[in-house]
């Protein structure tokens, strides 16, 4: 016996072509073991939705083995990788070579991880004491921090005003309210278990039980890629000690998938490296033609509130796509050469909107990829 097959309002999504009659009547009744989760939990944003593009979270790690009729040419296609492909981190720092030209119109510059600590449910499927759980075992992790990573954490619950304030000032503060996030089942019990962490110099953040279990931030003012990434290493490597040493416990790292996250897309590194830059000539093209182009180039153009916050003005903020099949080091390079070239020529009097550098693939020239965008120096001027 299986459910009732469901209405996919999402007709063009993943899970629309993935979740088929027989998959659904195969896996409708299966239940994962850490948190109890369901195919139709999973997929609840396509079915109350009609514009997701994927359209499913993971709530834990069994998720993964137990959907993967799913999941498997979900995250196949997605991350346009083979059936047979596995995923190799490296966070080696000495391996970013150069910077952004101080001369670009770059605001700042900002990489994040996932991570997501065993034996936890994710997001979408954590019970309420895992949530809790993860939360005191962060608060005691946070303490061990020293030197430059070393700070405050700050519980959602029982916050201060003039704390709250503050962090939402310093546009560190994550709220609820997302629909996504909400028919996903991640913002159940809010605000409880949920907090922020940073450094003194704010330039080092966790997020603790918002879409991951963890949020790992660095981030600063100008184009120092480098410099932003040597931290974020430094951060997950003793963020990742500071859990062990407290509870024997890992991040969950699949060897065929990477870090695992509640999200699909954000499988592999979990690693966002972005800027907030200036792009005058592609806001008087409109939004379409830069998200066109952007994914030619395996990019992802943001309004700078966010992923669903809308455009402001002519600062974009702009990021790596694809986290799986990439290490890290890929991922930081691709951004310290597109953001280079895209310099150079700014800087001779073509406009910032028209050259970008592509991505590079696993065992490709690391060098290789920069190509001038479509459009003349007129049209951009």
């Amino acid at each position: 016996m299986s459910d009732p097959f469901p209405e996919i309002k999402s007709t063009h999504s993943l899970v629309a072509k993935y979740v088929t009659k027989p998959i659904w009547d195969k896996l409708s009744r299966a239940v994962t073991k850490t948190s109890g989760f369901t195919l139709a939990q999973a997929i609840a944003c396509a079915t109350e939705f009609d514009n997701q593009h994927c359209g499913i979270y993971a709530g834990d790690w069994d998720s993964y083995k137990v959907f993967a009729d799913v999941f498997d040419p979900l995250i196949q296609e997605y991350h346009g990788i083979a059936a047979d492909a596995v995923h190799t981190s490296d966070m080696d720092v000495s391996k970013i070579q150069g910077n952004i030209d101080p001369a670009a119109p770059v605001h700042s510059c900002r990489i994040r991880v996932g991570r997501s600590i065993d034996g936890f449910g994710l997001s979408p499927g954590i019970t309420k004491d895992q949530r809790v759980g993860v939360e005191n075992l962060m608060k005691k992790a946070f303490a061990n921090l020293t030197g430059d990573l070393a700070g405050t954490y700050f519980p959602l619950t029982g916050m201060d005003e003039k704390v709250r304030q503050q962090l939402v000032d310093d546009h560190f503060m994550f709220v609820s309210g997302d629909p996504n996030l909400k028919v996903a089942g991640m913002e159940r019990d809010w605000p409880e278990g949920r907090g922020i962490f940073h450094n003194k110099e704010k330039t080092f953040l966790t997020w603790v039980n918002e879409e991951d279990q963890l949020r790992i931030i660095s981030m600063q003012m100008g184009g120092d890629v480098r410099a932003v990434f040597d931290r974020l290493a430094r951060g997950i490597k003793a963020v990742e000690d500071s859990v062990k040493a407290e509870s024997g416990k890992d991040f969950m790292l699949d060897a065929k998938y990477g870090y695992v996250h509640s999200c699909p897309t954000n499988l592999g590194t979990g690693m966002r490296a972005s800027v907030h830059v200036d792009l005058p000539g592609w806001t008087k093209e409109g939004l379409k033609p830069l998200q066109e182009r952007c994914e030619e180039l395996q990019l992802q153009p943001r309004g700078t509130r966010g992923e669903s916050g809308g455009q402001t003005g002519v600062t974009y903020d702009i990021s790596n796509k694809h986290r799986l099949g990439y290490s890290e080091s890929q991922d930081g390079r691709a951004q310290e050469h597109s953001f280079r070239h895209q310099a150079l020529v700014w800087r001779v009097g073509w406009h910032w909107s028209n050259a970008t550098c592509t991505a590079p693939g696993p065992g490709e020239d690391q060098n290789a990829g920069c190509e001038v965008l479509r459009g003349d120096q007129n049209k951009h001027a």
